[in-house]
């Protein structure tokens, strides 16, 4: 392995199987569920409009609904999208463009860095040992106040309580605090959550060394798990969505 990242980390607690048939045997994917393009080309979309604010550009909505709309397009052309039941694809459209307005009609904060890419040792803060091997990623945003904001799409409204243990942000202010030796001011979660109606909800929150520590612990379990070929079949209600549904059921069968 060359790095970790969140991503990584978050699927193999979803479910190690998963992990294994997309890191490591990397099986093409026969579909792309809908929750997921829908929400690569809304991270697409918000991530164009910051770095040409960035550049002193001018931006239109109108321009951020077409950014959106190619992504969307090429989301569809590289792979088949798969609508959960009663989705509706016009529907999603319009649910998109309802999110970017809202996005775009609050006052944004002038902004350091979009996509930010990071690559850090991971090392335990409680006694220095290095795990030997990075963690990588990118930051969604980092405004000019030193504040991580995470983007999120969201089916339902986030319960407050899971903020703290949100481990992408933990991720994050740790690489933060890693590249700059010092915290994040503090960390933001903006929810986008698909209801007829959509909202945008934004939840603030921090990270101190514990959460460091504990965030270190789970990286270095989730390596050991991999490194010893730790790879268990995790059924949940998101089974139905999973592109690697076949692979699944013939696990363990012959």
């Amino acid at each position: 392995m060359e790095y970790l990242s969140s991503s990584q980390i978050n699927l193999y607690l979803l479910c190690s199987l998963k992990y294994k048939f997309q890191y490591i045997d990397k099986l093409p994917r026969v579909f792309r569920p809908s929750a997921l393009a829908f929400g690569s080309a809304i991270h697409s979309a918000i991530s164009w409009l910051h770095k040409e604010q960035m550049n002193g550009n001018t931006v239109t909505l109108e321009n951020l609904h077409r950014i959106f709309s190619a992504d969307w397009y090429v989301q569809k052309s590289d792979l088949e999208v798969k609508f959960k039941y009663g989705e509706v694809e016009t529907n999603l459209l319009v649910m998109a463009k309802e999110i970017l307005s809202l996005y775009f009609q609050n006052p944004i904060k002038e902004v350091k860095g979009s996509e930010v890419p990071f690559s850090v040792a991971l090392i335990d803060p409680a006694n220095g040992k290095e795990l030997g091997i990075n963690l990588d990623g990118f930051i969604d945003l980092i405004e000019k106040d030193d504040t991580i904001v995470e983007f999120k799409t969201s089916a339902q409204t986030m319960y407050p309580g899971d903020v703290h243990e949100h481990l992408q942000l933990t991720a994050y202010s740790y690489a933060y605090e890693m590249l700059n030796h010092r915290p994040p001011k503090k960390l933001k979660i903006i929810d986008f959550v698909k209801n007829k109606k959509p909202k945008m909800l934004t939840f603030e929150t921090t990270r101190d060394k514990q959460d460091h520590k504990r965030f270190f612990q789970i990286a270095s379990r989730v390596l050991n798990g991999i490194q010893h070929e730790v790879f268990i079949p995790k059924q949940t209600f998101m089974c139905k969505d999973c592109e690697y549904e076949g692979p699944c059921r013939a696990w363990g069968k012959s």
